[in-house]
């Protein structure tokens, strides 16, 4: 009978310390994988954004696409802000979690209300290219070679910098 009691005490323990919020190491739940609707609640850049899921905040990375920067003022960086805000922002949306980046947020793509797949959505309005360093996916390459063919959004500048070079010049500028 004792032995019962303690065995439920461990397991209880145990199961408390699932639901520890961890140091700043991990995120609080692993979301890998994982399909889950919250509330848009910030747009950081035309690329990230952050929901609210269980009154939790989550920072989402869009896979498959990279945005201009809008840290340094990278042309059209401003522009894609607000092309991802106008898609998705206080709206309950889907998310798909596929993995975390280097920086803890969640790799993921993101369905808003009207059933746009936002992360193409940013593509064909010509406010992002395919991240192809991280994403091997046909539909983004043909979504940009279509957004690059019809000259939408940053695509009217015929010396568009992709958003990769434009980190790497401001690095080295900085050293």
């Amino acid at each position: 009978m004792r032995l019962g009691k303690v065995s439920l005490l461990v397991l209880w323990l145990t199961l408390q310390a699932c639901f520890i919020p961890p140091g700043e190491s991990k995120p609080l739940v692993n979301y890998n994988h994982l399909v889950f609707t919250a509330k848009v609640i910030r747009i950081m850049d035309g690329d990230t954004m952050e929901v609210l899921y269980h009154n939790q905040p989550v920072k989402i990375r869009l896979a498959h696409i990279d945005c201009p920067e809008k840290l340094g003022s990278q042309p059209f960086g401003n522009n894609a802000k607000k092309a991802l805000s106008d898609l998705c922002f206080g709206q309950m949306v889907s998310i798909q979690g596929q993995k975390y980046d280097r920086y803890k947020r969640l790799i993921a793509v993101v369905v808003n209300n009207k059933k746009q797949v936002v992360n193409q959505e940013m593509i064909k309005q010509g406010m992002a290219w395919h991240f192809k360093k991280y994403s091997s996916d046909p539909l983004y390459a043909q979504l940009e070679i279509t957004a690059r063919k019809n000259k939408v959004g940053l695509w009217q500048e015929a010396d568009a910098v992709a958003p990769w070079a434009w980190r790497e010049t401001k690095h080295s500028l900085a050293k």
